[in-house]
């Protein structure tokens, strides 16, 4: 990735030169700055649900969470361990939220929880993954953030096309991999 990374910068950088050699420093200058105060504004957004998922995580809120998500958790993920329901249900809470980033380490705990160490991904991992890739969102704070400090009148007018295209994906991903599942589970048994 970080060839990738390296490549498209000095691209970049190289036809920039070629097009217009009195810009490269001032564009620079001018990104560099335009990617800080993005930053500190996103960094602000974080800190206040971050902050939010701690207080839920540190009041009990949590456990109570993956109460009340334990009946999806069990049919979609089929599994049986207390931390792992809780470790998806903080899970699923911040990606409702829109805080994907703030997601990944609830996320990353549960896949560590579900891999059985065979090395291949098992159907709860797969249903995790595409959860977190379609993610249903109620309130996408970090594109309503991102809308924000780009000087959009109305950021929020995006909530509701979010949260229809946010749940038929999610549907859609959720029937995908059980069918995938159901197709593998047959023809594992028919190797048998």
């Amino acid at each position: 990735m970080n060839k990738i990374w390296f490549v498209m910068v000095v691209g970049s950088i190289c036809f920039l030169l070629w097009r217009d050699p009195s810009s490269v420093l001032d564009s620079m200058i001018d990104a560099s700055g335009e990617a800080f105060s993005l930053c500190i504004e996103l960094c602000a957004v974080y800190a206040v649900w971050l902050g939010v998922l701690e207080l839920v995580e540190a009041s009990g809120l949590s456990e109570k969470l993956a109460k009340l998500l334990h009946p999806l958790i069990k049919k979609l993920f089929k599994i049986d361990d207390k931390e792992t329901e809780k470790m998806i249900a903080l899970n699923m809470s911040a990606n409702i939220l829109g805080l994907g980033n703030a997601a990944t380490p609830m996320g990353i705990n549960a896949i560590k929880r579900l891999d059985d160490g065979s090395g291949v991904a098992t159907n709860a991992m797969i249903m995790l993954i595409v959860l977190n890739a379609t993610s249903l969102q109620l309130l996408p704070s970090t594109v309503v953030g991102l809308r924000s400090s780009a000087g959009s009148t109305s950021p929020s007018d995006i909530i509701l096309p979010t949260i229809i295209v946010t749940f038929c994906t999610c549907l859609l991903g959720i029937c995908l991999v059980k069918l995938c599942n159901h197709i593998r589970d047959k023809l594992k048994r028919k190797k048998k």
